[in-house]
């Protein structure tokens, strides 16, 4: 079985390059967008990163991709594994597919049907498990045993770090330094390696993490200096569910991150709204973690220039009238 390293291979600007020629002509270049609304509010320049309109509908698909084709081909044609009932799911099950190789998903038994259909729809079999009574680890290390296969995690891997950051490499290159770079923040992927970016290509850039305000362990995590667990929190932002920071993750947060803040949900479901209202399109709960603190005020930076990254927009249309409409607030 490959999995992942006992020793922590943390990754740097370099792997997110090579990650970066991996996923060329592979992963969408997706467009920064801009509103001259969200900047009258602000009274900054901002730049969205529209990873919404990315393959698979997220980020995601960057890091999932980059680790399966970083695989010596003799190991990647035993084919991938990972647990996730999200975006990670049914990117990796893309990424499998066109590889041509097999993926298992390991996912809860209340999974919302929508993500066990889009990821079963992307060729992955899919292996349910009860989350309050079976471990999802040990179920997807016995499975990767059976089959030989590589695991890949949602957040805590080297190429996964590498691949998610270059959304944030092609958001800079595109519109130039910047003085805050904001990302959205659940197990760390995402943040470490947009700090990764950020730290090469415009070094007086402040990178900022946001997660929802019941699940900071992130926030807890960097004042304290080591990895901080706390119980599952419940909120709106489901990709962000995470009760600890990666491993290969954390270390780059403290050296590169200069702050992380929180929002809450009815801050997330405004903003929201004002991407269908005023922008016309549809960002998820987590997507919109870093926009939430810069449209709301957590994050000063009138006069800035400011880089925010939309992760995704995998919400179905009826939990998202829902939102808008109060009633899963």
């Amino acid at each position: 079985m490959s999995t992942v390293q006992r020793d922590l291979k943390i990754p740097t600007f370099d792997d997110v390059r090579d990650a970066q020629r991996r996923i060329a002509g592979v992963a969408h270049v997706t467009p920064v967008l801009t509103s001259k609304t969200a900047d009258a509010m602000t009274g900054a320049s901002l730049f969205f990163k529209a990873e919404n309109l990315q393959r698979a509908g997220a980020f995601k698909f960057r890091g999932a991709y980059n680790s399966v084709a970083a695989l010596d081909p003799a190991v990647r044609g035993n084919g991938v594994v990972a647990f996730s009932s999200g975006n990670h799911a049914q990117a990796l099950a893309y990424a499998a597919r066109l590889h041509g190789i097999s993926c298992v998903i390991v996912m809860p038994k209340d999974a919302p049907e929508m993500k066990v259909a889009a990821t079963r729809g992307y060729g992955a079999e899919v292996a349910f498990y009860d989350r309050y009574t079976e471990d999802r680890e040990v179920i997807t290390r016995r499975i990767a045993t059976e089959r030989n296969a590589t695991i890949v995690p949602p957040f805590d891997y080297a190429e996964v770090i590498a691949g998610q950051g270059t959304a944030a490499l092609e958001l800079i290159e595109e519109v130039g330094p910047l003085d805050y770079l904001v990302v959205p923040l659940g197990g760390g992927g995402l943040l470490a390696g947009s700090a990764l970016s950020a730290r090469a290509l415009a070094p007086g850039c402040k990178v900022v993490g946001v997660e929802p305000e019941a699940g900071d362990d992130g926030r807890q995590s960097l004042q304290k200096g080591e990895i901080v667990t706390i119980p599952v929190p419940k909120s709106i932002a489901d990709g962000a569910l995470t009760t600890a920071i990666g491993r290969h993750n954390f270390p780059i947060l403290k050296q590169d991150v200069d702050d992380i803040l929180a929002v809450s949900d009815a801050q997330l479901v405004e903003t929201m709204r004002f991407f269908a209202e005023r922008m016309k399109i549809i960002v998820e709960p987590t997507g919109c973690l870093a926009a939430a603190a810069v449209l709301h005020g957590a994050l000063a930076c009138k006069g800035k220039r400011v880089g925010i990254v939309l992760s995704g927009g995998n919400v179905d249309l009826k939990t998202f009238g829902a939102l808008l409409d109060g009633r899963h607030i």
